[in-house]
């Protein structure tokens, strides 16, 4: 090789600046096309109004879930029903792009998919698959999940709620908070404690609510700092009636809520990344625009070496959701793989979004910037689905075989 064609082949970089390792190559055709669909659709649909909802605190819910559903992002994992089928990467590809929307709007499709589409895929009947899941998935019907109390987050075995026998019916109360979709919500599927007395008692049971269901009411959450282009809201069921095939059919014991969960979370370890992906495009034209001491912040050394760390983190959080997904569509992905990528991956991504935000110094906290909602969002992003401390403990578990909870 020689000495000028050297050079050449070192000054010249990936197409996607912030994709240096170009993994973008080991992408499928398909995978590709479904990421540059949804990325147009967060260009055209979400970045022009999401500043406005975050600070109205409001987002038009209905109207997205009924846009993604016309692209088959509502379940898009899962198969039959109205569903699209599509693999587990390019479902994480979905999720990125979402989530460099905003956290909300990624935490929308992750819980009407992940959480209560799942639930009813994985352990519901026949009837209450058509039923449910091809509404769900064009975004007629909105889906919540009910397993979060006010006083049992990261221990939901401990959970109140409780669902007793009457005759033939389930009768159901107790309440759930912090329930993403709850206040515009046509369904929950709600996890509660069989009483005492009977086949399944103190076993965990999942059911399908309908939230027009009478003793069942849905409170939105307000003054929030975070996730505030989401809809949160508390549910409190006061002696809800329910027929028996009201209950999932297959869903017997906390491993069914749990399982769930970690289907959600596969989809943060692909979305957190997407934040921190938007937080440092955003904080690399800024720095190559921005000038002081009569040159760009893009020409310091100090400006460089952060954003070159804070590239390389995004990056391997990359290859790391990039091998969990490939893991998930072989049928081989574990509970506590997915704590690892989880853990890492958001912990970086909110890493990532406050070293942006010194970059763009005071302009960091302006609204016309989307650094610091995002570095609020994934303050909620670290702490939900599992915090950090409990992955901690799953992976924990994992090495040494002994059980740290408690």
């Amino acid at each position: 090789m020689t000495e000028r064609s050297a050079a050449a082949r070192t000054t010249t970089g990936p197409a996607d600046p912030l994709d240096l390792l170009e993994l973008g190559g080991s992408l499928s055709d398909e995978e590709r096309q479904i990421r540059d669909v949804v990325r147009r659709l967060v260009d055209d649909r979400v970045r022009p109004h999401v500043a406005a909802w975050y600070e109205d605190g409001r987002a038009p819910v209905r109207e997205l879930a009924t846009e993604f559903g016309k692209l088959g992002l509502l379940g898009m994992h899962l198969t039959g029903y109205g569903c699209a089928g599509s693999s587990a990467v390019a479902y994480g590809l979905a999720c990125q792009e979402l989530e460099a929307g905003d956290s909300g709007i990624r935490s929308l499709v992750s819980v009407q998919g992940s959480l209560a589409m799942y639930a009813i895929w994985r352990y519901g009947s026949e009837e209450q698959k058509h039923r449910w899941l091809p509404s769900m998935a064009t975004g007629a019907a909105i889906g919540c999940f009910g397993l979060t109390e006010a006083d049992h987050g990261s221990d939901p075995a401990g959970m109140v709620t409780r669902a007793r026998r009457d005759g033939s019916d389930w009768v159901l109360t107790g309440g759930k908070m912090w329930i993403t979709n709850a206040p515009v919500a046509d369904v929950a599927v709600v996890w509660a404690r069989a009483a005492a007395d009977g086949d399944d008692a103190g076993r965990v049971l999942g059911f399908v609510v309908p939230m027009d269901a009478p003793g069942v009411t849905a409170r939105e959450i307000r003054r929030k700092l975070s996730l505030r282009a989401s809809s949160t809201g508390e549910i409190v069921l006061d002696d809800v009636r329910l027929p028996a095939d009201a209950r999932l059919p297959e869903a017997v014991g906390l491993k069914a809520p749990l399982s769930c969960l970690t289907e959600a979370r596969h989809g943060i370890v692909w979305g957190a990344l997407g934040a921190a992906r938007d937080c440092l495009a955003t904080a690399l034209t800024y720095a190559g625009t921005r000038h002081q001491f009569g040159r760009p912040l893009a020409g310091f050394q100090l400006t460089q070496a952060k954003l070159a760390d804070m590239v390389l983190e995004l990056q391997k959080g990359q290859l790391l959701a990039l091998h969990l997904g490939r893991l998930a569509d072989r049928g081989a992905l574990r509970s506590e793989q997915v704590s690892m990528g989880k853990l890492n991956n958001v912990r970086e991504a909110l890493t990532i979004a406050r070293q942006c935000r010194t970059i763009l110094g005071a302009n960091g906290v302006s609204g016309e910037y989307p650094v610091l909602r995002h570095a609020n969002n994934l303050e909620s992003v670290l702490t939900y689905e599992g915090t950090s401390e409990v992955h901690q403990l799953i992976i924990g578990q994992r090495l040494t075989g002994v059980n740290a909870f408690g």
